[in-house]
């Protein structure tokens, strides 16, 4: 079979018409690390580069050595490349918060933050941080403080779910609930109310039984104000979403060599072409590689077993047996690796090998940002 090409990370990296990477892939492949790795090494080559974690656990903090991030960008390296590295994570309800503050007037924005219908939604609403995530990608990339933005995205096929925000939105600012509620301010004062009540009476009398009068009004109150914040937001996110289909943008698959993750990293592989987006090619990270290659596996379990049967040298039958299961374990993790290139043949591929030990700071970022960079 032929091999794959081999991943070029350093010309992404130099490439200064290179804006954008996102990295993607199922949970547990090391996909934060990959991306604070590619940003330091990318600060190190004289980017002014920020890694946006949107995963809201802590690892990519801890993968700089901090015990948090917040979501203001912060700087975390000057290397004396010239260029600079800063990190956040995605705070989603601070995000929407303020959306809510730069698109609306004070007195809006102050009856929006605290009707408790636009608590719920910016805490808990499903999508609402791929919708944030969209939003700050957006923002960061405006503001063009930056000349380059890696995402790392949440793990599992949610990964993909910000690429979808503009369409959820349009269809839930679109639905026919929140049109009704929105008809008194669209139509125009209490002659508005009427055409309401007279499409719309029976329902909103059950409602106001069922919910309460004053919910009711918070939950009109709050709708009152979706079009006004929210048309800009959808738009916004249009304008990212064409972002992330721009030669300026680099989507980067993270794997381990493991049937599942690698059969995630096909799906998000196939997602990514279907809606043409640019991918760069794919990270295989935590990869065995036998330190003994020429002792097969085959040979070393005979020659275990030979040793436990005459009951001699019983520590060397141990070291035996583990070499048998690194070798074993690379064919398989080699196996799995050979499914996914025959598979998309075109796809560049470069393998990161596995660490002894968790990365926990700069220096173990610097070496995964080497492994990657090995062609």
């Amino acid at each position: 079979m032929k091999k794959p090409a081999v991943l070029d990370v350093d010309a992404i990296l130099d490439d200064q018409g290179t804006r954008i990477i996102v990295c993607c892939g199922a949970g547990g492949v090391g996909k934060t690390t990959t991306a604070a790795a590619l940003g330091l090494r990318a600060a190190e080559r004289g980017r002014c580069a920020v890694v946006l974690t949107v995963d809201p656990a802590r690892r990519l903090a801890q993968s700089m050595g901090l015990t948090e991030l917040d979501n203001t960008p912060r700087l975390i390296s000057s290397p004396e490349g010239g260029g600079q590295l800063f990190a956040m994570m995605l705070d989603m309800k601070r995000t929407f918060d303020e959306i809510i503050e730069a698109h609306a007037d004070p007195e809006r924005a102050r009856q929006i933050l605290s009707n408790p219908f636009y608590q719920s939604l910016s805490s808990s609403f499903a999508g609402t941080q791929e919708y944030m995530a969209m939003e700050k990608l957006g923002q960061l990339r405006r503001s063009d403080e930056w000349d380059l933005i890696i995402v790392d995205t949440p793990p599992s096929r949610s990964a993909l779910d910000f690429l979808d925000a503009p369409e959820r939105l349009g269809r839930f600012l679109d639905g026919r609930f929140i049109r009704l509620l929105t008809a008194p301010a669209k139509a125009g004062g209490r002659s508005a109310f009427r055409l309401l009540n007279a499409g719309f009476g029976l329902m909103a009398g059950a409602m106001t039984k069922l919910l309460g009068a004053q919910v009711i009004k918070d939950l009109q109150t709050f709708v009152s104000a979706l079009d006004a914040v929210f048309g800009g937001f959808r738009q916004r996110a249009e304008m990212t979403y064409r972002l992330l289909q721009a030669p300026g943008t680099a989507f980067v698959v993270v794997a381990t060599p493991e049937r599942d993750a690698m059969r995630e990293a096909s799906y998000f592989v196939e997602r990514l072409a279907e809606e043409r987006m640019p991918l760069a090619g794919l990270v295989v990270n935590r990869v065995h590689e036998p330190t003994a290659a020429a002792l097969s596996a085959a040979r070393s379990a005979a020659a275990a077993e030979d040793l436990e049967s005459r009951g001699e040298h019983e520590l060397t039958a141990a070291v035996l047996r583990l070499h048998t299961g690194r070798m074993q374990l690379a064919a398989r993790e080699h196996r799995e690796r050979d499914h996914f290139t025959s598979a998309h043949p075109t796809v560049p591929v470069v393998q990161v090998s596995a660490m002894s030990e968790d990365v926990h700071d700069l220096a173990g970022l610097r070496r995964i940002g080497e492994l990657l960079a090995t062609t």
